[in-house]
């Protein structure tokens, strides 16, 4: 497999240099989509922006949906406005404002200059939601027609218009009465019926809708309860907007939880993949690490306090690296619970209480396991009880006081505005860190005439 791999990059290397097309249309339709992806992310940025230029811009456009967004971003934009125009053409809505967005204004304003009028005015149009919103998710290809059309009439609008209406969402017709939202029709009703039947007498008017603003959170909620393709988007006054696809609320969740998943690891700014610039990449890990590094000092700075407590009773140099990290990993676990709920909804900042309350319950069960696991060990480690009692107790409390933390500071960060899933570790890990060592390190001198 690794070969195959290798072997996929040489041959499209080679085939971009020598600018043979045939070949590498061939070639893409031969390779597997993570073939593509992977064999495209081993390209440097003139050879991917050569490749777009050599084949044709239906197939660029599938090559730019297989890729992460990123890649596609920066690909877009080492490519003449031209050919990224013509690309984004044939490009769903939503992904063409999924990239103009990450583009900077000029840029995305040239491109836009150069796309077919409509469909640069249909990405204006939709650029202005958020992104994590329905406005913001939707498609605008679908089949929508009057209520007071035959479906003979529709009938021989596809049949005419076949070639726009080919990449559509065409398993339901949208039905309008003077532009609002009336109803759905299944296409198999469409194929069923008389030609001279119109659209009202055989629409389903009790189908489901969903607000243009309505929030990511809303709409897996929504089709967590509703096994359906899609769910039409509307105003407020109830105009027909778009079609928002469950593969595309599937794919913004998943990519909301791996945002989060970098944010807690100290990745700001999003995604990071090796083929960004490694200035970029540097910054942003340093951003989150120069934070990281005074935090830590702040915490070492209590074992300089109490350094003659250290020197006396070395064997506390052993278990306080685990105090802390154990502690760390229990807070950490409250951290993700709060950040998982936060996304479904199912919790909310004012709720701070109640959380503290259900995170205090398990602190005190896991804190009392891990404290005599770790006073055993200290215990057999030295064959002192009381040095078993130091650093179990500390642990104990420690890891009460770090998954009340955990469980509670995404909520309170979230009521602040600021995002829980980059600031809930630094803050925890420091708290637990300078906890962790000033419990041990106080018992221990509380202590010290049975230590020594």
């Amino acid at each position: 497999m690794e070969n195959i791999e290798k072997r996929n990059i040489e041959i499209l290397e080679s085939l971009i240099e020598a600018g043979n097309e045939d070949d590498l249309h061939d070639l893409l339709e031969a390779m597997k989509a993570d073939e593509i992806v992977h064999a495209f992310s081993h390209l440097n940025k003139e050879q991917r922006a050569l490749l777009l230029d050599l084949i044709s811009s239906e197939n660029g456009a599938k090559l730019l949906e297989l890729v992460p967004q990123s890649q596609a971003v920066q690909t877009i934009e080492e490519i003449d406005n031209e050919t990224a125009a013509s690309i984004l053409n044939e490009l769903y809505s939503d992904d063409q404002v999924d990239i103009i967005a990450e583009l900077d204004e000029e840029d995305a304003n040239a491109i836009l200059d150069e796309m077919i009028p409509a469909e640069a005015e249909n990405v204006r149009k939709l650029i202005g939601y958020d992104s994590d919103c329905a406005g913001g998710l939707m498609v605008t290809e679908y089949l929508a027609f009057e209520a007071d059309m035959t479906v003979g009439q529709i009938t021989a609008e596809l049949q005419q218009k076949a070639d726009v209406y080919e990449d559509y969402h065409v398993q339901y017709i949208y039905v309008l009465e003077e532009g609002r939202f009336l109803g759905v029709l299944q296409m198999r009703d469409v194929v069923l019926s008389r030609g001279n039947t119109k659209l009202r007498s055989i629409v389903n008017t009790k189908a489901f809708t969903v607000r243009d603003s309505d929030g990511l959170d809303d709409l897996i909620e929504f089709f967590h309860k509703y096994d359906f393709f899609g769910v039409p988007v509307v105003d407020e006054q109830e105009q027909l907007l778009g079609l928002v696809l469950r593969r595309d609320v599937q794919e913004a969740e998943s990519g909301r939880s791996n945002y989060e998943m970098l944010e807690t690891q100290g990745i700001v700014g999003g995604e990071e993949l090796r083929t960004m610039p490694v200035l970029l990449r540097s910054k942003r890990r340093l951003s989150w690490l120069s934070v990281n590094i005074l935090l830590n000092i702040i915490a070492a700075s209590v074992i300089a306090l109490y350094q003659d407590t250290l020197e006396q009773v070395i064997a506390l140099a052993v278990f306080l690296p685990v105090i802390s990290d154990m502690s760390g990993c229990s807070g950490n676990q409250a951290v993700a619970v709060s950040l998982r709920e936060l996304s479904l909804g199912v919790v909310k900042p004012y709720e701070l209480a109640r959380v503290l309350w259900q995170e205090i319950k398990v602190g005190l069960i896991n804190g009392v396991v891990l404290g005599i696991l770790i006073g055993i060990a200290a215990f057999l480690y030295q064959g002192n009880g009381y040095l078993g009692l130091v650093v179990g107790g500390a642990l104990a409390i420690n890891t009460i006081v770090a998954v009340s933390i955990g469980g509670t500071i995404p909520l309170f960060l979230k009521k602040l505005n600021t995002d829980p899933a980059l600031a809930s570790g630094p803050i925890l890990t420091t708290v637990t860190d300078m906890l962790g060592f000033f419990l041990a390190l106080t018992f221990a001198s509380m202590a010290m005439g049975y230590l020594v």
